[in-house]
């Protein structure tokens, strides 16, 4: 199966953030491969939500699991485990607090009355309001500079990378 790209990308990503070895000296650093500094990012990103998300009192998983509900409606908990990028054990705990706190309710899934279906409260609404403020400042801070286009560039970029990675790797 091959992949189609555009004549101005015909040279892999290595080879755009890595310039061959006989370009520097033998002894010299090679450059940061992209796969590395995407595990940086995502580092330093999820770090940066967090000290925000500390302020309106939610922590990244729980922030995650929300958006998920409002984005999928009811879901059980395997399903807000699989799309938070969490396991079902740290997602029943991540989903017990959050029901401590009223942010979300449980009702039995009337076409299957042994799954338990999640759904969002007015003050799991409201907290998620204050978080997405919360991250929409890390993203403005993320951006600041790059220009106004940067930020749709970027998310068309990461949703074609992901894309292509969920793809099988031919070798």
């Amino acid at each position: 199966m091959t992949r189609k790209t555009p004549a101005s990308t015909t040279t892999t990503a290595r080879a755009r953030t890595r310039p061959p070895a006989a370009d520097g000296p033998p002894d010299a650093v090679p450059p940061v491969r992209l796969s590395y500094l995407i595990g940086q990012f995502d580092r330093v990103v999820s770090r940066r939500l967090s000290e925000a998300l500390a302020g309106p009192g939610l922590t990244l998983p729980q922030y995650t699991a929300l958006s998920v509900l409002r984005a999928r409606g009811r879901s059980s908990n395997a399903q807000i485990a699989e799309r938070s990028f969490i396991t079902p054990q740290s997602a029943n705990e991540v989903i017990k607090t959050m029901e401590a706190n009223g942010w979300v309710r449980r009702e039995t899934d009337p076409l299957n009355r042994r799954v338990v279906l999640l759904s969002l409260t007015e003050a799991g609404h409201a907290v998620l309001g204050q978080c997405d403020a919360a991250a929409d400042r890390v993203e403005a801070a993320m951006l600041d500079g790059l220009g106004d286009d940067a930020g749709p560039a970027l998310l068309g970029l990461l949703h074609a990378c992901v894309r292509n990675l969920r793809q099988p790797i031919l070798s």
